[in-house]
């Protein structure tokens, strides 16, 4: 059975891509700068007599056909850039990099898609279709590296009719993968603010307009927006993250600056809520004797599993690891650029759990302990391989 196959070929190469990934993880590169990640992708799929091509400088498209390679467009996508954090972890592949490490899992990523690359290349006269590899930059920073792919091309000559991408899930066993139909992670927006007065000395407050004070009132007042505007049954997160301004304690600051981000699941309400905060901030630091500037930089759109493929992806996952193996994904207000992708094509983002209590592999995303279970690697190409061949569209 064709199923039986690549779960052969996922065990065969598991060891070989754990060493892949091990390699990746200690060489991690930032967003947009992942040269030597791209060089090393394009060496393997020139390996492997994988056709790629390059796209918005670091990413790499491959293409592998089946049987009727023209019957049913796939798309398998992952991300390659690493954080700016210090790694803590005691391992013999810990990162060489002072200050970068792979902190979200993007190494295990491409190792999953490279695997299934593999395995794909070696059984594309088992399936019908093709397969089209998208290894993309830049996911953890704005405007993210999917919007750029789009534009430079990715998603056409052949477009696909459905496109797939995993993420590592700290907070899921290892062995057990999670799906979810519909919206399953929010936009992002990144919110920029700056209050401006003269300043003036703390005991007379009256002859200047008190900055700190008009920040402490805006910081609570921007909560209802959400609370007040937003309908309640539709998920919105607006954070105040960071409050800048003064420097001793007797000087009322001409300058404080806000940073903070704005979450939503509603496009209509996303920019309506935007306008909000601007009109909010400008006009009640006005009222209160000050200045403001607001910059919203627009980040990434909500993630929209389209219902369709990602049942078919489930039943699919299901019918490879055995239904108790995979559970319902969870509805988060985390972003992920891969919606961009999900509002071009029909697509399906899903979990793959990494936890492993036993052996202390418990940390979450972004710290500098994150790890995983390396078992996960084998049901992670071997999965992304199976939907690759199989799905449905």
């Amino acid at each position: 059975m064709f199923i039986e196959k690549i779960k052969a070929l996922a065990h065969q190469y598991h060891q070989e891509f754990i060493g892949i990934r091990r390699n990746l993880h200690a060489h991690p590169e930032l967003s947009y700068k992942e040269f030597e990640t791209s060089k090393f992708i394009q060496g393997k799929l020139a390996d492997w007599n994988i056709p790629y091509t390059v796209k918005a400088t670091t990413g790499v498209v491959g293409l592998i056909e089946g049987k009727n390679a023209s019957s049913r467009i796939i798309a398998l996508r992952a991300d390659m850039d690493a954080l700016p954090i210090q790694e803590e972890n005691n391992i013999d592949y810990r990162s060489v990099t002072q200050g970068i490490m792979h902190a979200c899992g993007h190494d295990v990523h491409t190792t999953c898609l490279l695997g299934a690359a593999k395995i794909l290349q070696q059984t594309k006269d088992d399936w019908e279709g093709t397969v089209k590899l998208i290894f993309q930059p830049g996911e953890e920073r704005n405007p993210g590296g999917a919007s750029y792919m789009i534009r430079d091309g990715a998603l056409d000559n052949p477009r696909p009719q459905g496109i797939f991408g995993l993420h590592v899930h700290p907070g899921l066993d290892f062995g057990k993968l999670s799906f979810r139909k519909g919206r399953v992670m929010a936009s992002a927006d990144e919110v920029f603010i700056t209050i401006k007065s003269k300043g003036g000395h703390a005991a007379a407050p009256h002859l200047t307009a008190d900055t700190i004070l008009i920040a402490s009132t805006l910081i609570v007042s921007l909560q209802q927006i959400i609370s007040r505007n937003n309908n309640p049954t539709s998920p919105s997160v607006l954070s105040i993250c960071a409050i800048n301004g003064g420097f001793t304690t007797n000087v009322i600051p001409s300058e404080v600056k806000l940073m903070g981000t704005f979450r939503a699941m509603d496009e209509a309400w996303r920019y309506k809520a935007h306008e909000l905060i601007k009109k909010q901030t400008v006009q009640l630091v006005a009222a209160m004797g000050a200045e403001a500037d607001v910059l919203i930089d627009v980040g990434y759109p909500f993630v929209d599993n389209d219902p369709a493929l990602t049942d078919n992806a489930w039943q699919l996952a299901e019918a490879y690891h055995g239904k108790e193996q995979v559970e319902e994904t969870e509805l988060r207000m985390g972003a992920e650029d891969f919606g961009y992708y999900t509002h071009v094509v029909p697509g399906c983002f899903y979990r793959l759990g990494v936890r492993n209590v036993e052996q202390g592999i418990v940390h979450n995303v972004h710290t500098p302990l994150f790890n995983i279970d390396e078992r996960a690697i084998e049901i992670g190409m071997g999965t992304m391989a199976w939907l690759g061949a199989m799905a449905k569209v």
